[in-house]
């Protein structure tokens, strides 16, 4: 994996942001930020997420006339294991090649040289991932805990970060932790 690459794992995962996209932002920022080059998606009136290739950001709003509200946002790391175009310009131009897989431990080094510890959440339920939490963004990282045939992506193994969200709240995370 390239550094610069590196650099936006450790930026998102510091930040809570992709490129200075919050969760919460408007679809017109983010698209400013991101690029134009995206597909929307829909369900119904009341919820959009625009996919940007390895980022995906989400929307929901009250009504079908209403203002958009950010929601969350997704880096589908896995993608980047079944080669093709899956970083944008904005973020191929910013942090140059990525690699097809991010190993976590190699991650979680480097976040920790930088003072920021990542959080294991408890979870009993589904050991086929590991979740690592940042309290100081509220960034979750996803990791491969174990492989099983049609729940984990086959390119991927043990120990590769499968995705990155924001945010997951104190309270999703006590919620997970005591399930």
């Amino acid at each position: 994996m390239t550094p610069h690459s590196l650099a936006f794992y450790l930026d998102v995962v510091t930040s809570g942001t992709v490129l200075g996209a919050k969760p919460t932002d408007q679809p017109d920022r983010v698209t400013g930020l991101l690029g134009t080059d995206f597909a929307e998606n829909r369900s119904g009136r009341h919820h959009m997420w625009r996919d940007y290739g390895l980022a995906e950001f989400f929307w929901q709003r009250e009504s079908a006339d209403g203002p958009w509200t950010g929601h969350h946002f997704t880096l589908q790391v896995h993608r980047l294991a079944y080669g093709g175009k899956v970083v944008n310009d904005e973020l191929r131009s910013r942090y140059g090649r990525f690699a097809r897989r991010l190993r976590f431990g190699k991650l979680q080094r480097l976040l920790e040289k930088r003072g920021t510890v990542l959080r294991e959440i408890p979870s009993g339920q589904d050991p086929c991932y590991r979740l690592f939490w940042n309290p100081g963004s509220w960034t979750c990282v996803t990791v491969i805990g174990a492989k099983e045939e049609y729940r984990t992506p086959d390119d991927l193994q043990v120990g590769d970060v499968c995705g990155i969200t924001a945010p997951m709240t104190p309270e999703e995370v006590a919620w997970r932790a005591a399930r």
